[in-house]
């Protein structure tokens, strides 16, 4: 029961978060946009690979018995549910510290590219530096303080956006 009421927080979560901004805000800003099809077509691998980072961080959350919710809307946990207990480092969180975010401006440039659409692709650039600031601002302070010595060596081994992990240091 516990688990099943963790899935319906996540499902409400990304429809309140990741869907508003990376569909609804999207299709509102660029009302006319249109299929280009030819190479315009490539956009779907990027929505498809966003969608399917975002699926699999969630199921990730899920599985440590939290959600995705921002710890500063804890107001609202009953609808969202709360963050995990501990840190969540595996699966895409192995090559990002950041993978929701990535896969949410995947699926933003995915549809710029779809369309076509200049506008897009500047409120993509527009939605990743507010999500950059959220994060050095925000959510960094936060992880430190509540996951300490374990966030910090996180950090060190893997890249805020994208990349590969870096080997740990002094032989751990």
């Amino acid at each position: 029961m516990l688990f099943q009421m963790l899935w319906v927080r996540g499902i409400v979560f990304t429809v309140l978060l990741p869907a508003v901004v990376g569909f609804f805000l999207p299709s509102a800003i660029d009302p006319r946009a249109q299929f280009r099809g030819g190479i315009s077509d490539a956009g779907w691998l990027l929505v498809a690979a966003g969608m399917l980072t975002y699926a699999l961080c969630l199921i990730r959350f899920l599985a440590a018995g939290g959600t995705p919710a921002i710890y500063f809307a804890r107001h609202l946990r009953l609808l969202i549910g709360e963050e995990p207990a501990g840190l969540v480092s595996g699966g895409p969180y192995r090559f990002s510290r950041n993978p929701m975010y990535v896969g949410v401006l995947l699926v933003v440039f995915g549809q710029a590219v779809l369309f076509a659409s200049p506008l897009l692709a500047a409120y993509g650039g527009t939605v990743f530096l507010l999500f950059h600031l959220m994060v050095v601002f925000f959510e960094e302070p936060h992880l430190r303080a509540t996951r300490g010595r374990s966030y910090d060596l996180y950090c060190r081994e893997v890249p805020r956006w994208l990349g590969r992990p870096r080997r740990r240091s002094g032989g751990q």
